[in-house]
C-alpha cells in the first residue's frame, strides 16, 4: 500500500455495543452520576471534617478525586456515541482519550502502592507512623505517582501514533486502547509490543509487588497481635484497600497480561468495563459501607447542613 493511502486515515470508528443503545446510554448516565456523585462525596467529607485529616484519608481523598478524572475520560464519549449514533473519533481525540487513560491508570497503580505502605507504616511501625508519614511525604507521593507516569505516557501515545494506520478504522470496543489501536497498524509492532511489555512491568507488576511486599509485612505482624480484637480491627482497616486492589489488578492484568486469542477482543471489552466503570463504582461502597469513620463523618456534615438549613430558613 502507498504512503498516500497510509496517510488517508483520519479517524476511528469506536464499535461498542450497537444494540440497545436507549438503554445503555440510561444505564451509563447512572451509573456516571453516582460515580461523581460518590467520590466527590468522599472528597468533601475527607475534606471538611477534620477527624478525617489523617494519612489514610488523605490518599482515599487523592484515590476518589482521580476515579473521576478516570472515568470522565471514557464514560462521556460512550454515552454520546450512544445518543447519537456518531461513532467516530478523529486520531489527536482517539491520541488523546488513550493518553489519560493510560496516564490516570498507571498514576493509580501507584497510588494504590503508596495507600499499601501506608497501612504497612499504621500496622508495623504505629510509633512512627505519623512522623514519617507527614504531610510533605503524603504530598510527595502523590505527586510522584503522577510525576513517573505522564512521561512514559506521553512516549507510549507518540511511538503509537507515528504509526501508519491505513485501514480499517472500525475498533471493537469503547473507547481507545491499546490492543485494538495497534491492531489496526500497518507497520512492524515489536517496538511497540515491546514497550507495552515494559510499561506493564513498570506500572503493573512493580506497584503490585511492592503491594504484596507490604502485607506479607502486614500478615505477619497482624498475627502476632495477642488480642483478637487488635486483630479484627487491623485486617478491617486493610479490607477494603485489599477489595479495590484485587478488582483493578485482576482486570488490568488480564487485559494487559495474558495472551491474545480469537476470543480477546470480546472478553476484553467486558473486563475493560469492570476496570473502568465498575470499580469507580465500587470505590465509594467499599470505603463508606465498611468504614464508621466516614460514616460517622457523612453524618456529622448531613447534620451541619440540615441545622445550616433550618437556621437560616
Amino acid at each position: 500500500m502507498s504512503a498516500k493511502s497510509q496517510l488517508c486515515l483520519h479517524e476511528f470508528i469506536l464499535l461498542g455495543y450497537q444494540e440497545h443503545s436507549v438503554l445503555l446510554f440510561s444505564i451509563f448516565l447512572i451509573i456516571y452520576l453516582a460515580i461523581l456523585l460518590g467520590n466527590g462525596l468522599i472528597v468533601a467529607v475527607t475534606t471538611l471534617d477534620p477527624a478525617l485529616h489523617t494519612p489514610m484519608y488523605f490518599f482515599l481523598r487523592s484515590l476518589s478525586g482521580l476515579e473521576m478524572c478516570y472515568i470522565s475520560v471514557t464514560l462521556p464519549k460512550m454515552m454520546a456515541n450512544l445518543a447519537t449514533g456518531q461513532r467516530s473519533i478523529s486520531l489527536p481525540a482517539c491520541a488523546a482519550q488513550m493518553f489519560f487513560l493510560l496516564f490516570l491508570g498507571a498514576t493509580e497503580c501507584f497510588l494504590l502502592a503508596a495507600m499499601a505502605y501506608d497501612r504497612y507504616l499504621a500496622i508495623c511501625l504505629p510509633l512512627h507512623y505519623m512522623t514519617i508519614m507527614s504531610l510533605r511525604v503524603r504530598v510527595g507521593m502523590v505527586v510522584g505517582s503522577f510525576a513517573i507516569s505522564l512521561p512514559v505516557q506521553l512516549l507510549q501515545i507518540g511511538m503509537i501514533f507515528s504509526l501508519p494506520f491505513c485501514g480499517p478504522s472500525k475498533i471493537d470496543h469503547f473507547f481507545c486502547d491499546i490492543p485494538p489501536v495497534l491492531s489496526l497498524a500497518c507497520a512492524d509492532l515489536y517496538a511497540n509490543e515491546l514497550a507495552v511489555y515494559t510499561e506493564n512491568v513498570l506500572f503493573v507488576i512493580v506497584p503490585f509487588g511492592l503491594i504484596l511486599a507490604s502485607y506479607a509485612h502486614i500478615t505477619r505482624t497482624i498475627l502476632r497481635m495477642p488480642s483478637s480484637t487488635g486483630r479484627q480491627k487491623a485486617f478491617s482497616t486493610c479490607s477494603a484497600h485489599l477489595t479495590l486492589v484485587s478488582l483493578f489488578y485482576g482486570s488490568a492484568m488480564l487485559v494487559y497480561l495474558r495472551p491474545q486469542t480469537s476470543d480477546s477482543v470480546k472478553v476484553d471489552k467486558v473486563l475493560s468495563l469492570l476496570y473502568t466503570v465498575v470499580i469507580p463504582l465500587c470505590n465509594p461502597l467499599i470505603y463508606t459501607l465498611r468504614n464508621r469513620e466516614v460514616k460517622a463523618a457523612l453524618s456529622r456534615l448531613l447534620g451541619r447542613k440540615q441545622s445550616f438549613i433550618l437556621a437560616t430558613g
